[in-house]
């Protein structure tokens, strides 16, 4: 095998398309900075325990597995920050008030998420802790659309779900309770025939109402059909109604209802969402409430937030412009350092040709030249 292969979906980022992808990052981030975020940088690697407190068994068989040879325990690979933030905000930064915290960082999967995805993502997110009103869930919805405006796609689509439906569903049947896995994989895999089976003997209520659930799925009527059909729990009634806030909240995107789209239920606690943006069957982002996870580490906070994949999303951008630069010539005069140096501190790429050497570079065009004339090193266009 050639020793330039590399593993399958895995790739390097050539220079046009790293200058997407950090453009991108720098914008998203910035923008969140005015929102009052605060970044932070997990490490890529922590003891497992940790990694995959309150994560689920979908990010163990997710995450790579190592041994330390300092300490002989078990090391993860991060394959998602959103654990590794909420540790920071539990346990380090331990504050009794709203925290805002982002960060953008590469993660490593197993498997890919999806056809040609990446195992290596380059994720980047925001999260609140501290407020479990649902402003702080309107507040991550609108950071996460507004990170997709700023990367060029102003209309996405938005599916929205609520993990609180079959919470309340569960809480309100034993026999429910007992079955909660399978039900899980039923209604996310929309499987009618296996929610049949699990579902027999259950009280006629809860029966009806798991059936029903996977048809939950549209547009907003959805949620005025949802009142009919499913029964009248508090629990429910929360849920609907914290999702016909958000979908007054979700301006111009188009919204979609989907009660049975369970992915992270897991450790989500309440309103859930994935963005779509055309051209990627995957969703590109995805965020919601995950009140739980600070337990494991000693400090349950309210917490809500989203992430996205800045890979994936730079794919769909058209290729970035070559940059205009200056050429130079290579030389000792000193006239000729101040001025590169001056052109540099004003924001110009100037790219000084190496003695004998010459320049063939994918992200820049040389239109302008320093020349001599006389004593004085001055800017010429060139061709």
């Amino acid at each position: 095998m050639p020793n330039w292969l590399l593993p399958e979906n895995i790739a390097d980022v050539l220079p046009s398309e790293a200058r997407k992808i950090e453009e991108l990052r720098r914008a998203i981030l910035d923008n969140f900075h005015l929102y009052g975020y605060e970044l932070v940088m997990p490490p890529m690697l922590e003891y497992v325990e940790s990694l995959l407190a309150g994560a689920g068994h979908d990010m163990d068989l997710r995450t790579f597995k190592l041994i330390d040879q300092l300490s002989g325990r078990t090391l993860g690979v991060r394959a998602d920050m959103t654990t590794q933030v909420a540790r920071i905000d539990a346990h380090l930064l331990n504050r009794s008030s709203i925290t805002r915290l982002c960060y953008a960082g590469s993660v490593l999967h197993t498997r890919p998420n999806g056809l040609h995805a990446t195992r290596e993502p380059l994720q980047i997110g925001a999260e609140i802790y501290g407020h479990a009103g649902l402003e702080a869930d309107a507040e991550i919805q609108e950071l996460a659309l507004a990170s997709l405006s700023l990367a060029g796609f102003p209309q996405v689509r938005i599916d929205l779900c609520h993990v609180g439906v079959l919470r309340a569903l569960l809480d309100s049947d034993a026999d429910a309770q007992r079955d909660e896995a399978a039900l899980y994989t039923a209604l996310r895999a929309k499987d009618v025939p296996a929610l049949q089976a699990l579902t027999a003997d259950y009280a006629p209520q809860t029966r009806a109402a798991l059936q029903a659930l996977p048809s939950l799925y549209g547009n907003v009527e959805i949620i005025a059909r949802a009142r009919q059909v499913l029964p009248p729990l508090a629990g429910i009634g929360k849920a609907l109604d914290e999702l016909e806030t958000l979908v007054g909240l979700a301006g111009t995107a188009d919204v979609t209802i989907d009660l049975a789209d369970l992915g992270g239920y897991q450790y989500e606690s309440g309103v859930m969402f994935a963005l779509y943006v055309p051209g990627l069957p995957n969703a590109v982002a995805r965020g919601g409430r995950y009140d739980h996870v600070g337990e494991a580490f000693g400090r349950a906070r309210p917490a809500t937030g989203f992430s996205l994949d800045l890979r994936e999303l730079a794919r769909l951008l058209p290729t970035a412009e070559r940059k205009c630069a200056i050429h130079a010539p290579w030389g000792e005069d000193r006239a000729l350092k101040e001025q590169i140096a001056a052109l540099r501190k004003a924001g110009e790429v100037v790219i000084q040709s190496l003695p004998g050497s010459e320049n063939d570079q994918d992200e820049f065009e040389c239109d302008r030249a320093l020349v001599l004339e006389g004593d004085n090193w001055i800017i010429k266009n060139v061709g």
